[in-house]
């Protein structure tokens, strides 16, 4: 079996999300239909949104049902950009933080290209985290008039930093400006309460915390308007239209309750694997530098599973693959188009040039993980390293026909 270190693109379905997801799909009933089994499809799905709202730190109502992260991200911010525009046709802009995922970076530039919006895109620091002095600038002198929300994601999902989310609502609350919160690396790998956060919205996603794929939520405050993207029978709170993925929701429910019951004792162990591997990596590659916060440094300012590194004068993709046929399956920020290795928006966000950047490589690890996956990578790294770097940057062109990227 491979050592699986990527954990954070998605992390094995846990036993409980498992036997939910199999007891409850051989069921019939759609949950919004009025029979024994619609109703019983709707016990399902109502129980799951009150253990996902404990989980979360929200009420019941304000957990919206979802496909997953990317529809909730996109929900969010063109949901709150629309509604806050028809109300204030003056608030145009959106502030959003540059190391966004795509989910959002994406939203955020369609809505420029079709919808008048204006991005203001917000410096990050060297380790990833958002410049709040530059936040109050752009706040600052009447410029909150023009804006129509803020985005700011929680955790990232490349370098693993944690944003200062209470300073960044703190800040835009002084001016009544919502803010919408990528939660879905942060949401099961540290404490994360949506009421205490004072966020207006808020992605979180099943598969990254034992859940099944094609699940997620948005959990939105209660007295927060938001424009509806989709429409059709308005099953949830009218913003949201679909029929319920009942048997998925169940699971994502099942993952979260497990997750978040044994939260403080599993973080501490993933981080003392991700410190292991941290520390092979530093012993037995010298030269690769650590992007993010140092949990040296400073424990709190990162995820307890993400370990990302850069190798200088070593193609990330080359890397990835060479690690993958020693049987370590780990992630790079490049994403190969037509043969060219395009470097990370994240880190050109962070300072560093293209080079060093299209040098990336993602370890990640989660509930499976054991001190044998760290043994195991410790001793595939110096030859797929060695071999790697021998390789080169190949002149910025990769040979490498497929992509491998973040979520």
């Amino acid at each position: 079996m491979p050592v699986y270190l990527d954990h954070a693109a998605t992390t094995p379905i846990s036993a409980p999300a498992l036997a939910a997801l199999t007891s409850v799909i051989t069921r019939s009933g759609n949950p919004s239909s009025l029979h024994g089994s619609g109703r019983r499809a709707r016990a399902t799905v109502e129980a799951a949104r009150e253990t996902i709202a404990a989980a979360a730190g929200a009420h019941p109502t304000e957990v919206i049902f979802t496909s997953g992260g990317t529809e909730a991200d996109n929900l969010a911010v063109k949901g709150l950009f629309w509604s806050r525009r028809d109300a204030e046709p003056a608030r145009t802009r959106i502030l959003v933080s540059s190391v966004e995922h795509a989910a959002v970076q994406d939203t955020v530039e369609w809505l420029e290209k079709h919808e008048g919006a204006e991005a203001v895109w917000l410096p990050v620091h060297a380790d990833g985290t958002l410049d709040l002095a530059a936040l109050e600038k752009e706040l600052a002198d009447g410029g909150a008039d023009s804006v129509a929300l803020l985005s700011c994601m929680w955790a990232n999902n490349e370098v693993g930093t944690i944003q200062p989310i209470a300073e960044v609502v703190a800040l835009a609350g002084r001016h009544g400006i919502p803010v919408h919160s990528d939660a879905v690396q942060a949401f099961g790998s540290i404490p994360v309460d949506f009421r205490e956060s004072g966020l207006a919205a808020m992605s979180i996603s099943g598969h990254k915390i034992g859940g099944p794929v094609g699940v997620g939520a948005l959990l939105l405050g209660r007295a927060v308007k938001l424009t509806p993207v989709q429409h059709g029978g308005g099953q949830e709170r009218t913003v949201r239209s679909g029929t319920l993925d009942t048997a998925g929701i169940a699971a994502f429910a099942a993952a979260a309750a497990d997750v978040t019951g044994n939260l403080a004792a599993e973080s501490a162990r993933i981080a003392g694997l991700r410190d292991d591997v941290i520390a092979a990596v530093r012993r037995l590659v010298p030269e690769a530098v650590l992007r993010g916060a140092d949990p040296a440094v400073n424990p709190a300012g990162r995820l307890p599973g993400n370990a990302h590194f850069t190798f200088p004068g070593c193609e990330g993709d080359s890397l990835l693959f060479l690690l993958d046929m020693a049987g370590i399956e780990s992630s790079t920020g490049s994403a190969c188009t037509a043969g060219v290795p395009r470097p990370s928006h994240v880190l050109l966000a962070m300072g560093l040039d293209e080079d060093t950047a299209r040098g990336a490589q993602r370890f990640s690890l989660g509930h499976t993980s054991t001190p044998e996956d760290v043994d195991a990578f410790a001793a595939a790294l110096p030859d797929a390293h060695a071999r790697a770097k021998t390789a080169g940057m190949a002149a910025h062109v990769s040979s490498i026909e497929t992509a491998s990227t973040f979520r």
